[in-house]
């Protein structure tokens, strides 16, 4: 074990990518400034996206490599040290690596009114796109999580 209470192993498989954040933006003008086509439930769950607190984050992406239920991704999140970030970090990490999630399809989650709701960067038949939704779906064992530092 490390340092910092991480297994090695686990510790292989984590990308950092250090971001400025404008928070000031609206959560519409946060996933357009990626450049990606925007799919979504609708505009409410966009607005319950986490807005975050820092102007300068350190986002931590990692892959577990196995399907994931919400539940078994917030132990994962756990087993790392991390929380779940915010969707603006997760963006920026996005918008600044336009080409990050073509090889590294990422998601975060958060939960609002008892569900499970997410935003997840990946291409889609040769398009960038954006996905904020709410659902039981679980994940594959593909995708990447952004994760913050508790």
């Amino acid at each position: 074990m490390s340092k910092d209470g991480i297994v090695p192993e686990i510790k292989e498989k984590m990308i950092h990518k250090v971001v400025r954040v404008d928070r000031t933006r609206t959560p519409q003008e946060t996933l357009k400034a990626t450049g990606r086509s925007l799919y979504a439930d609708n505009e409410s769950i966009i607005n319950t996206m986490p807005r975050g607190e820092s102007d300068e984050v350190e986002v931590i992406f990692f892959q577990v490599g196995r399907v994931l239920t919400h539940e078994d991704l917030a132990q994962e999140f756990n087993l790392r040290g991390l929380k779940p970030a915010d969707s603006y970090s997760q963006a920026k990490a996005n918008e600044d690596d336009p080409i990050f999630a073509e090889e590294h399809p990422n998601g975060t989650h958060w939960e609002h009114n008892g569900k499970w709701c997410f935003s997840t960067f990946d291409v889609w038949d040769g398009e960038q796109v954006v996905d904020v939704s709410c659902s039981g779906r679980g994940w594959l064992e593909s995708w990447w999580f952004a994760g913050i530092r508790k």
